[in-house]
Formats: structure tokens, C-alpha cells, sequence
């Protein structure tokens, strides 16, 4: 029988959110590692996935400056103020038809690094049936990224709202496989100044 988890694996990367809490400021053009957010993590992804997707809430948005030449797909979201779903559906929308996995990697989490990601990959490729991969800190908290197999697609594509796929993992809870991360990868998101000053002090450049 044909091996479905030996097909191509993609990592979408919702970009398309607004920012507000960050008073003017874009959290994903913030520098990490002396490069653009957006940049480093479409640059861990396009290290270890067949196919990378960026989402933007249009093709000309300031952000894609951060990403020029980079490898990408690009996918403009014009209902992105409808929430991160819009996001979701769209970017897993315009797959290419040969991935067997998406792995959703949160554009504004500094820590994720590409040894994480490769882990998730790991732990899909290991496992005898396709399961989902979920990223939790070194003591279990669940977080992200979140890898899903090519059969919760549809469901994916039929999200609403701003609470990400929380659904589908919700739905699928019987054939999730935790990863953990170093640390608290798995959960440091940055969505304010005070949380940027908070995290720059412990991660001098």
C-alpha cells in the first residue's frame, strides 16, 4: 500500500492578522536573529518543508518586503479582519496537491526555531498512521506549531472565526501526538511592545 506520509510536507504561515495590540508597531518586521520575524521563520520552514506559504492581507502589503526572494508561496487574505481562519482556509486552499501534511507555524513566536520544526516532521514520518503533531513546552503545556495530515484539510478549509484550528485539534484529540520543545517555544508569542523590551532582555542580540 502506497505510503501517504512519504508525500510532500508544507508550512503555512498566517501573516495576515493586524497587530493592533502593538500600538503601531509590526510585530513580524520586529528584528530577531538581525532579520525580520517574518523573514527568519519563513527561512526555518523552507529548511526543512517541501513547500513554504506565507499569508498576507494583500500581495502588496509592507510585509512581503521581509520575505523578497525568498522561495515562497504568497497567498493575499482579504477577509483576514474575519480572523485567523480566513488565513487558515485560504493558505491550505492553495496547496499544491502532492502535500500529504501542513504544518501551521504561528508568525510571531521568535523562539520556534527549525530544530523544532524538524522534530514535528520527525514524530509525522515515525508514526505508523497519520497523526496530528502538536508542540507543547519542556513540562507538556500544549502550544504550537501544529502539524495535520492531508485528511483534516477539509476540515480546516471550512474554519470560522479567531480561534485558529483549535476545532480540528479539538475533533481529532484521540490521534494527537505531543512533541515536546525546548524551554517554552511552544508558547512564547510576542503581541505587545512590553512583551518585545520583556523578551529582547533575556535574548540580547
Amino acid at each position: 500500500m502506497y505510503d501517504t506520509r512519504m508525500g510532500g510536507i508544507a508550512v503555512l504561515i498566517p501573516a495576515a492578522g493586524f497587530g493592533t495590540r502593538m500600538r503601531g508597531a509590526d510585530k513580524l518586521l520586529q528584528l530577531v536573529d538581525r532579520v525580520p520575524l517574518l523573514r527568519r521563520q519563513a527561512q526555518c520552514a523552507l529548511a526543512v518543508a517541501d513547500h513554504v506559504t506565507v499569508t498576507l492581507p494583500d500581495h502588496d502589503h509592507p510585509r512581503r518586503a521581509a520575505i523578497e526572494g525568498l522561495p515562497v508561496q504568497i497567498v493575499a487574505v482579504p477577509d483576514a479582519d474575519l480572523g485567523m481562519s480566513a488565513s487558515l482556509r485560504r493558505g491550505v486552499a492553495y496547496l499544491p496537491r502532492d502535500i500529504d501534511a501542513v504544518m501551521i507555524l504561528p508568525a510571531d513566536m521568535p523562539d520556534i526555531c527549525e530544530q523544532d520544526l524538524r522534530l514535528l516532521i520527525k514524530g509525522f514520518r515515525a508514526c505508523p498512521h497519520p497523526t496530528l503533531q502538536q508542540g507543547t513546552t519542556e513540562d507538556g503545556t500544549p502550544g504550537h506549531p501544529v502539524l495535520f495530515p492531508r485528511d483534516c484539510f477539509n476540515a480546516i478549509a471550512q474554519l470560522t472565526g479567531d480561534q485558529g484550528a483549535r476545532d480540528v485539534l479539538r475533533a481529532n484529540r484521540h490521534r494527537v501526538r505531543f512533541v515536546a520543545l525546548p524551554g517554552k517555544h511552544a508558547l512564547t508569542d510576542l503581541d505587545t511592545p512590553e512583551a518585545w523590551d520583556a523578551w529582547r532582555a533575556l535574548n540580547p542580540a
